[in-house]
């Protein structure tokens, strides 16, 4: 047999009309997309399958042949955090915070807005101002429980 006649002709390329690389061409830009995601790590190993599967008829003949094209690519970088966990002592409900402050109970300056921030990321002033509102509601509460009713210590 000489080598300039191929006797079989079977481009990967070229068969189902070009749909093959097309294929590849698709998973080959998922791959590229996964390698750029800052989200993966960039040492962890990308792979391309291409699967063949050929189902011949009964004369042996014709062959249909399947094709496949699959990615396997590298996972999402896993992230953590710290979280406050308590109950209110005011209302019994539990509550819980993600810590910003890398130091619970330690205030910080938030970089975006430069404001003062509790550990949990809520706004200082707000808190305080919260808390003022509190105390005035706890004081006039305390008003009203001391109202004496004068007709009933007639005599």
């Amino acid at each position: 047999m000489s080598k300039d006649k191929q006797l079989i002709n079977f481009n990967l390329s070229e068969i189902a009309e070009g749909a093959v690389q097309a294929k590849f061409a698709k998973e080959v830009q998922i791959v590229c997309e996964n390698i750029l995601d800052l989200n993966t790590d960039a040492s962890k190993k990308r792979k391309i399958t291409l699967t063949l599967t050929y189902v011949p008829n009964d004369q042996r003949n014709s062959v249909d042949v399947g094709v496949e094209a699959k990615s396997t690519l590298a996972p999402q970088v896993g992230t953590s955090t710290t979280m406050l966990l308590g109950r209110d002592m005011n209302t019994g409900f539990i509550a819980a915070n993600e810590l910003k402050s890398n130091v619970p109970g330690q205030t910080y300056i938030d970089v975006d807005d430069g404001k003062a921030k509790t550990d949990i990321g809520e706004s200082v002033d707000e808190v305080e101002s919260k808390e003022k509102v509190a105390e005035e509601n706890i004081e006039n509460s305390d008003k009203k429980q001391n109202i004496i009713d004068l007709q009933k210590n007639k005599a």
